[in-house]
């Protein structure tokens, strides 16, 4: 009886290892984004005329020399903009998600009572311009398929350093499938620690990265304040993969990660 029992717990540790185990092979390009502070969603400041995810938090980041990290998703018409949430109602005050208004109907709105308006992914390409690298957040509700194809055709002529990361492992399997040179990474917190609504089993796999044998991420990038988590550290120690740490709010919470993750992600405050 105690044999099967060391039987079934060895057998169950070996899959966990073996579900966790992200890409082994280094993509050569993970190097590229080092040495980078990656201003979240532009260097912006929601009280100002440079709010988040706009063309003026990006000419900041630009100018002061930070990466940056952004959110992609799209809208009714297929076109792919720059947004953070699902729906409109924080950063516009309208009860309306991007995916029911066309692009056209978007611009007519303002983000956060500024002069700026939504971007589409093309208009922010164009301003950054290979300047500075990329952590493109893929917004994916479900399927895949028609961001990562609209996505990934608009960055083949890009040719700045760009990585995609989504917490939709449908998005990485895409891109492992159709454009596998491109830098990967899951993302991933505490879903249930942040009352995330949503299944619970569904968030339980997330956290613990437990698709990552089938995504195969070249990166982990996990909310900073869950960083002791067992599968992000197994990934981080074990398998040696690239880390990213979000979002870092302060320059004590930055000295406190830069020996733990290789990439930092910021907001509210300007790295030393």
């Amino acid at each position: 009886m105690f044999f099967n029992f060391l039987l079934c717990a060895g057998i169950l540790v070996t899959l966990y290892f073996l579900m966790v185990m992200p890409e082994l092979k280094v993509n050569p390009k993970s190097s590229k984004f080092d040495g980078w502070f990656y201003a979240h969603r532009g260097l912006h400041d929601n009280h100002t005329e440079a709010p988040e995810n706009s063309l003026a938090a990006f000419s900041l980041a630009v100018d002061r020399h930070y990466g940056i990290e952004l959110d992609v998703q799209l809208t009714k018409d297929g076109v792919p903009v720059i947004f953070h949430d699902y729906n409109l109602v924080r950063a516009c005050q309208v009860n309306r998600k991007i995916s029911e208004l066309t692009l056209e109907e978007l611009s007519k709105f303002r983000l956060f009572e500024s002069q700026e308006s939504i971007p589409t992914f093309e208009q922010v390409l164009s301003l950054i311009d290979g300047k500075v690298p990329l952590i493109i957040e893929l917004k994916i509700p479900w399927d895949a398929g028609p961001l990562c194809e609209k996505v990934s055709k608009i960055l083949q002529n890009y040719q700045g350093l760009y990585c995609i990361e989504s917490f939709n492992p449908f998005g990485l399997t895409w891109y492992k499938k159709h454009n596998p040179e491109v830098v990967r990474g899951q993302l991933s917190t505490d879903f249930v620690k942040e009352k995330i609504e949503g299944s619970r089993v569904q968030y339980f796999i997330l956290k613990h990265l437990l698709t990552n044998f089938l995504t195969r991420p070249n990166f982990i990038a996990y909310q900073h304040n869950y960083r002791k988590g067992l599968s992000l550290t197994l990934c981080r120690k074990l398998y040696r993969i690239k880390t990213a740490a979000w979002t870092i709010q302060s320059q004590e919470e930055l000295e406190e990660n830069k020996g733990i993750f290789d990439w930092l992600i910021f907001e509210n405050f300007i790295p030393k």
